[in-house]
């Protein structure tokens, strides 16, 4: 089964960028982000479409 959610360590990686442009694009709504108790998750498909220029 392929994951449907990144940290966001995997997520600032997988992109290139750091941890604080990773949160500044969640807070402009360009990464969809999930809470599973404490722990901040992004949406696979949103990275995708980030990377698409969707």
């Amino acid at each position: 089964m392929e994951p449907i959610t990144a940290s966001i360590n995997d997520t600032a990686r997988a992109v290139g960028l750091g941890r604080t442009s990773i949160y500044a694009l969640i807070r402009e709504g360009r990464l969809e982000t999930v809470k599973l108790g404490r722990r901040t998750l992004v949406r696979i498909a949103s990275i995708r479409r980030l990377l698409d220029g969707q």
